[in-house]
């Protein structure tokens, strides 16, 4: 061989070798851990060993059975958790959990029960409420007794709850030692089923007949509000009892805000961004049937959501997008173009009034602090002024019950601030000329702001917004005499955008 051929071969077997040893670091495996799990088994009733006892493991490894000293091992097994089983004729098996570790053996001292003739847990019994049982609050606490002729044997329950007229259920409680479980966001004037199941140790089983209870009618919740809880705005209606009852209406991740009950007294409308932009919806009085109203969305300077009104009858929708004032029927259909604001400014705040048949609108420049209040017949003919832009914010135009006076707020501190920010933002009542002005927030404490004032059914009191003017602090609902504007009192707390009916 020459001296090339030579020198050739040597490259190619070092080319050869370093290839090897590539492939053998890529091929590295991590090496196995192993542990050793031993124990005794003994009878629990005299602690005498018991030998022939099976074990086994899950995950599988292998099958031994203890030694004439009731004694078991099992070594090399993989480091790891297993479920051990442990059987032995006339014992009852028992599964035990360990965690297998490397190094010193894990070791067990396990006890078998003699097994005996078992009788099935009783029926459970002594349960409230009982069955068929009406006017149930929307939250309750479900109870029962339990027994077994077997002395000492535990007892776990299961629970399930139905709702008439619907095939999904409600697990309330699974396995489980209690003999009570609470009954949540239960709707009004419904039949629930429900039905109990209990197991014994050894796996037998009982149920109690299915019963039923039904649930009271919904009380008369007058007040509607929009409150912020954990960053989010949901409806809210209450009663306006001192600790009187409040229910949460929306609970979605969207803004859902500006309730009003409708006139006829059976649907709630409320805005919502849902879609990106604000809607009309509207929903029972309990907030269930949700049912979107508007194809064209509630849009305009400063327009999140307020910008709308029920008609008197209750069968129709007032609204505002941009320069463009809107009717609709409840129902999401007869969409028609009322009214176009003028050049250069959109619609916004507005009320119908039962009795004149007038619409009364406030209207926005560029800015919101450039605002005007206008008048108009419902058919959005007629379109007149009837106060002009005013130093500071000028917002909320609502009518009196009988349509002859005009309630507003304004900053009487006359600022123009382009954020909308507002220091000293007070009720006013005036007619529709001008005269007869009456400052109704003489009593505002200092350093607050009142806000979106609405006449009481009765036409006797305002409710309002009474809110800090730092624009931080939560604001607050109140109502007081609209005559004057004394004895004001407070209503609810972290609450805004009121609604009286």
């Amino acid at each position: 061989m020459n001296a090339i051929a030579t020198r050739w071969l040597t490259v190619v077997a070092s080319l050869l070798l370093a290839l090897g040893l590539i492939a053998c670091e890529e091929d590295k495996v991590e090496p196995a851990h192993y542990g050793t799990l031993e124990g005794n088994v003994r009878d629990s009733r005299n602690s005498v060993v018991l030998t022939g006892v099976a074990i086994t493991t899950t995950p599988a490894t292998t099958s031994i059975v203890t030694d004439a000293s009731g004694h078991f091992a099992l070594t090399d097994l993989p480091v790891g958790k297993y479920a051990l089983s442990i059987r032995k004729a006339d014992y009852r098996t028992e599964t035990v959990n360990v965690n297998v570790t490397e190094g010193v053996p894990t070791t067990m001292q396990i006890m078998l029960d003699k097994s005996v003739a078992n009788t099935r847990p009783a029926v459970p019994n002594q349960i409230t409420p009982a069955d068929a049982a009406a006017n149930q609050a929307t939250e309750l606490t479900l109870r029962w007794h339990g027994s077994d002729p077997d002395a000492g044997d535990s007892l776990r329950y299961d629970v399930v709850l139905y709702e008439s007229n619907s095939t999904a259920r409600r697990q309330l409680l699974v396995n489980s030692r209690d003999t009570t479980v609470r009954a949540t966001g239960l709707k009004f004037s419904t039949t629930y089923f429900w039905q109990i199941t209990v197991r014994d140790k050894a796996g037998e089983t009982n149920r109690s007949d299915v019963l039923s209870f039904q649930t009271r009618s919904l009380p008369e919740l007058r007040y509607l509000y929009a409150s912020e809880v954990s960053g989010n705005t949901d409806v809210f209606a209450a009663d306006g009892q001192l600790n009187g009852m409040v229910l949460r209406l929306t609970s979605s991740s969207f803004v859902e805000t500006s309730p009003q009950l409708s006139p006829t007294r059976d649907r709630i409308a409320y805005t919502s961004n849902a879609t990106g932009q604000y809607h009309l919806y509207t929903m029972n009085r309990d907030g269930s049937d949700v049912r979107k109203v508007t194809v064209v969305p509630i849009e305009g300077y400063y327009n999140q959501g307020v910008a709308y009104r029920w008609s008197p009858d209750g069968s129709q929708f007032i609204y505002a997008r941009y320069d463009q004032l809107y009717r609709i029927n409840r129902d999401g259909t007869g969409l028609v173009l009322l009214a176009t604001a003028p050049a250069g400014r959109h619609f916004r705040e507005l009320d119908w009034n039962a009795l004149t048949n007038k619409i009364v609108v406030q209207t926005v420049g560029s800015n919101i602090y450039d605002a005007e209040i206008y008048q108009m017949n419902a058919d959005g003919s007629n379109l007149a002024l009837i106060m002009g832009n005013l130093p500071g914010r000028l917002d909320s135009p609502s009518f009196s019950i009988d349509g002859r006076q005009i309630l507003y707020s304004r900053d009487a501190a006359g600022i123009d601030d382009p954020m909308g920010r507002q220091l000293n933002a007070r009720i006013y009542v005036q007619r529709p000329d001008g005269s007869g002005l009456v400052d109704l927030s003489a009593r505002k404490p200092a350093g607050t702001n009142d806000l979106n004032p609405r006449f009481s059914p009765d036409g006797a009191k305002v409710i309002f917004v009474n809110v800090a003017n730092d624009n931080i602090t939560p604001p607050e609902i109140w109502m007081m005499d609209a005559a004057d504007g004394t004895a004001r009192v407070r209503l609810f707390q972290n609450a805004a955008l009121p609604d009286w009916k």
